[in-house]
């Protein structure tokens, strides 16, 4: 579902992680134009499936009173049949401006489809493989739909974006999860994915880039430059930051790119294509840009096709597949047309194509987002197990330590060494290294492994403050714990 057009504020807080929870997403984006999660409602519990939309801060499902409601896959909910449903109590609860005294709310999206209806409280939960446990929270109880949410077969939203309506910030708010979710959507002609909410490990090799919460009120990106094949696009960084900027965006299909930017583009595609023949798309209301010739199989297509790179303002780059900007011809075997659209507003808006087979990772309370190509459909396979409620889901070598034993003191301290280094790295990059820099210092100083031991280590601007001690061989240095890691541009 593409953007709300409505502002919303994010409170982000540092909390103790409690719990998470893996949920298997459904439909594609050929077939359905989005991804879809199973949420059960009320008690008894009503399960519906609702489209995964980072775009939208509201959740939302048919109410059984609606009066123009689509065909839906599920039933209707109706707050009559399950026994912990309240209404919202507006004066209190609605003085965030979740909604007016009549407790309703309204959303219209960017393509004119329109959400309206009533807000109430219930049980929520997210699989049966979670650990969050039911929670209450503030969902829309739908009166009425119009548009592209009246005609598909989704029930409704699940709202994934910013605000105090938005099941992320209620999660946070309850300190039920970390201020971090992740999307995995499965690759060309496969569909499916996956979906965490919370934290876990994330893979070594993932890529972070910054996310300002401040720029808009959606997950933005710091898009400086498009490498096609290699070849830098000649275009100024300025093209990728007009109105809302480079916007990532679960709920819409496709990319839009500004004017200039997709005309650079798709002229630098069709350099590289070869041989291929230019085809009609497969709908003549549209004037699709397609190719024929590079046969069925999706896992040729780099053999036809140039990969591309995004590069962000801070250096770092995500190196995209063919698979990742086309989508499947639907009437000429073995062609394939550009999922990248002209844009008729300044905002460059990357929609599910662009991360399609790409774990992505939200991480609100660190303003980054992370990317590592991958195979989502056997997502759960590659990650370590769920952590229980409560336990950290810091990668394995940031674990803390026991606690110092009440008998060491000051004194038992004596030979130790105490050492802050300001490094020219980012806290992400320095954050998957640490193991590596351990290493470094003992080789250096010719001490063992375990005479090392990072402190902390802190943002500090665009550089990183890291404390670390070292230890006489005779001293047990699993004594000492870890003071803290923390970020300079996280807000308390």
């Amino acid at each position: 579902m593409p953007l709300e057009l409505v502002a919303n504020s994010h409170r982000r807080r540092d909390r103790e992680l409690l719990g998470s929870a893996r949920m298997d997403l459904h439909d594609d984006l050929l077939t359905k134009g989005y991804y879809t999660s199973r949420v059960k409602i009320g008690t008894p519990p009503h399960e519906f499936s609702l489209i995964v939309d980072t775009g939208s801060t509201v959740t939302y499902v048919p109410c059984s009173s609606c009066t123009h409601c689509g065909n839906h896959q599920d039933p209707r909910f109706s707050p009559a049949l399950s026994s912990s449903y309240k209404p919202l109590e507006c004066g209190s609860e609605c003085s965030t401006g979740f909604c007016d005294g009549s407790r309703k709310y309204q959303r219209q999206y960017a393509e004119k489809s329109t959400s309206s209806g009533v807000l109430g409280k219930d049980v929520i939960g997210f699989s049966n493989s979670s650990d969050l446990g039911g929670q209450r929270l503030v969902f829309g109880c739908e009166t009425a739909e119009t548009g592209d949410l009246y005609d598909q077969t989704a029930d409704g939203i699940i709202g994934l974006g910013r605000g105090p309506l938005s099941i992320i910030d209620q999660l946070v708010e309850k300190n039920a999860m970390e201020d971090v979710f992740s999307l995995c959507y499965g690759g060309m002609d496969e569909g499916g994915g996956a979906m965490i909410l919370g934290g876990f490990q994330p893979p070594k090799d993932m890529v972070f880039t910054a996310s300002d919460p401040h720029r808009s009120p959606y997950y933005n990106l710091m898009l400086k430059g498009i490498r096609v094949g290699g070849s830098p696009l000649r275009l100024k960084p300025e093209v990728f930051d007009g109105k809302y900027g480079t916007v990532l965006d679960s709920g819409t299909t496709y990319a839009y790119f500004p004017g200039a930017a997709f005309q650079a583009f798709k002229s630098a595609v069709k350099e590289q294509v070869g041989s291929l023949k230019e085809v009609p798309g497969p709908d003549e209301k549209f004037k699709d840009i397609c190719y024929a010739g590079a046969g069925t199989n999706v896992s040729n297509l780099s053999q036809f096709f140039p990969s591309v790179d995004f590069v962000f303002g801070d250096g770092q780059s995500v190196t995209l597949s063919p698979e990742n900007y086309l989508f499947r011809h639907t009437k000429i075997s073995g062609a394939y047309c550009l999922g990248v659209f002209e844009n008729g507003d300044p905002t460059t808006l990357l929609g599910g194509i662009i991360v399609r087979n790409m774990l992505v990772t939200y991480n609100r309370g660190k303003a980054s987002i992370g990317f590592l190509k991958t195979k989502c459909n056997d997502l759960w396979s590659r990650l370590p197990e769920t952590n229980e409620p409560g336990h950290s889901t810091q990668p394995a070598q940031f674990l803390l330590p026991p606690a110092p034993s009440p008998s060491v003191g000051a004194g038992d301290m004596a030979g130790a060494i105490e050492v802050s280094m300001l490094l020219a790295t980012n806290y992400t990059t320095f954050a998957s290294l640490t193991a590596e820099f351990v290493k470094d210092v003992a080789r250096e100083l010719d001490l063992d492994l375990d005479q090392v031991r990072i402190l902390n280590f802190t943002a500090a601007g665009s550089s990183i403050v890291v404390a670390w001690m070292a230890f006489p061989n005779e001293m047990d240095s699993t004594k000492v714990m870890f003071v803290s890691f923390s970020s300079a541009g996280t807000k308390k």
